[in-house]
């Protein structure tokens, strides 16, 4: 299994925040940022701070495929 985070780049698109900005708002990694852009695994307090952040539950930015 893995997972995709292409919901959170639409989410993203719709809220017209770039990517930029919401590195820098969480403070997250660069290497986090690299792990999302190729769907690989991050750790879950990286994914709730992007949900709070966004203001939305966590099947709204990632999915299992």
């Amino acid at each position: 299994m893995k997972i995709s985070y292409k919901k959170l780049w639409v989410m993203l698109a719709q809220k017209e925040i770039s990517k930029v900005e919401l590195r820098k708002a969480l403070g997250i990694a660069p290497g986090t940022m690299t792990k999302l852009n190729q769907n690989e695994e991050v750790s879950m307090s990286i994914l709730m701070r992007i949900c709070e952040y966004l203001k939305c539950d966590i099947g709204d930015i990632c999915e299992i495929i």
